[in-house]
């Protein structure tokens, strides 16, 4: 079977030569520039043979989009820090104008895209990593806690804030189709969790703007929605329009896999726990992939993480997960 043919079994639940299965992670050093972040997909994807790409860029491009600054230093890992945040007082989120896709942080994504499908050739699915609308907020208000903040001093304010984010990344995200990506990994971030907000916040707050995007690209082959944390509310979202679910099934706060495959049609994408991958052993990392994998029959499955994995876990490691891949 192709890749495609595989991502296209698994979600229709029909049996496979193989488990479909990817995994992914940040690549600090190359993700400051288009061609550095499309190389280091492509070193990837050609090192370890995903069945499908989750481009996954650095995060602050989408509150780039809008001035935030970051630097960079070897304190941190690599990993960048934010040092100029948009959002600063109430007054800020009316300063939010709508983008176009082809601008600044977010052209230089879409080019990025241009040069992995270029790389690719048609012959892997690859999706982008876009941040719903409240959670791209989050980021302009420097940090969840500070958009909660603004939303119980000044609602006004951030509901029309989210209005211009949603269309920017409506835009953004049909952009991201036409520069050839299969669909979106539509990432909930701090907010999809009721350490954050009840359900019922979150329908307030972020559903009707995620519809919005989602229906930005609804013709898309292969969208994914990636509920973040523990204590998530992924069984309040299966009625999303997409593809597949991903999330953390190995915290014991979130609903396990067999849990959501009893309750949607939809495909699910998950079985081994990043902090297995980062700090176990390849055995224990192999044994969890196949426990996950017995647990769920031939479809509607596909073997990966529940979220990014740490760039310093093993090589063994993430090899572990590949191979088991292919005797499923």
């Amino acid at each position: 079977m192709t890749k495609w043919e595989r991502i296209r079994a698994a979600m229709a639940g029909r049996k496979t030569d193989g488990r479909p299965v990817s995994l992914w992670r940040h690549f600090p050093a190359e993700e400051g520039t288009a061609t550095g972040l499309a190389h280091a997909m492509l070193g990837f994807q050609e090192a370890y043979d995903w069945s499908f790409m989750k481009v996954n860029p650095r995060a602050g491009y989408h509150d780039e989009a809008w001035g935030a600054r970051y630097t960079v230093s070897d304190d941190t890992g690599g990993k960048p820090q934010r040092t100029v945040p948009v959002v600063m007082e109430a007054a800020d989120w009316a300063k939010l104008e709508v983008l176009e896709p082809d601008a600044g942080a977010l052209g230089e994504h879409l080019q990025a895209l241009r040069l992995i499908g270029d790389g690719l050739g048609g012959e892997v699915p690859f999706i982008m990593t876009v941040f719903t609308p409240l959670a791209v907020a989050g980021r302009l208000a420097d940090g969840a806690g500070n958009l909660l903040a603004f939303i119980a001093s000044d609602p006004g304010a951030v509901r029309g804030a989210l209005d211009v984010i949603t269309e920017t990344f409506c835009r953004f995200s049909r952009a991201c189709l036409d520069a050839g990506a299969s669909g979106l990994f539509f990432a909930t971030t701090d907010f999809a969790t009721t350490d954050c907000l009840t359900a019922a916040q979150y329908d307030e707050w972020a559903r009707p703007h995620d519809l919005k995007v989602l229906d930005a690209v609804r013709e898309a082959p292969f969208n994914v929605l990636h509920v973040c944390r523990a204590n998530n509310i992924l069984e309040h979202l299966l009625d999303y329009p997409v593809h597949a679910f991903n999330w953390d099934a190995a915290h014991p706060t979130n609903p396990s896999i067999a849990d959501i495959l009893a309750r949607t049609d939809k495909t699910v994408i998950g079985g081994v726990s990043a902090g297995t991958i980062a700090g176990s052993a390849a055995g224990e990392v192999s044994a969890q992939a196949k426990e996950a994998a017995a647990g769920v029959g031939d479809g509607r499955f596909i073997l990966g993480a529940g979220c990014t994995y740490d760039p310093a876990a093993a090589d063994a490691n993430v090899r572990a997960v590949r191979d088991v891949a292919d005797v499923l």
